[in-house]
């Protein structure tokens, strides 16, 4: 592996944990001293993302990444967090064992979970996806939200 700071190849692993489909090795380059960490993921046949207009495109973990970044900018959500809620994502749709995937599929698999992580992301990214045209339409759905939360 080599060293993001100084492209040396003499690097060592330090730590080495195991996620459910992924591991993440800590490494120290021998050179410059400094640590970086890498992942590592299988090569899987990714289902296709068939969009709205019938377009298909590999599936790309960065772009659900990407939209749960902006949903959850400043509110208390971790990399770490972001980035379980894309691994089970992702999962679901690997053992749902299609090869095509509507991004409907994928966009209601996203808002579950955000529902959970964050109440407040979850209505920034439900303003976006459901298409929550006004604010009457903004605030039936933060109240159902309540009701569902006091359930």
């Amino acid at each position: 592996m080599m060293c993001p700071y100084c492209d040396s190849a003499e690097t060592r692993v330090i730590d080495t944990t195991r996620k459910a489909h992924s591991v993440r090795r800590r490494r120290e380059c021998k050179s410059c001293g400094r640590r970086f960490s890498t992942m590592e993921r299988a090569i899987m046949q990714a289902p296709l993302v068939v969009k709205r207009d019938g377009r298909r495109e590999t599936f790309d973990r960065e772009k659900i990444v990407s939209g749960l970044r902006v949903a959850c900018a400043r509110r208390p959500v971790s990399a770490g967090d972001l980035e379980r809620v894309v691994d089970r994502v992702e999962s679901r749709i690997r053992e749902a064992g299609k090869t095509e995937v509507p991004t409907r599929t994928i966009g209601d698999l996203v808002i579950e979970e955000l529902k959970v992580l964050d109440p407040v992301s979850y209505i920034r990214y439900a303003i976006v996806y459901l298409g929550l045209e006004d604010l009457d339409e903004v605030r039936a759905e933060v109240y159902r939200l309540l009701e569902e939360s006091e359930r």
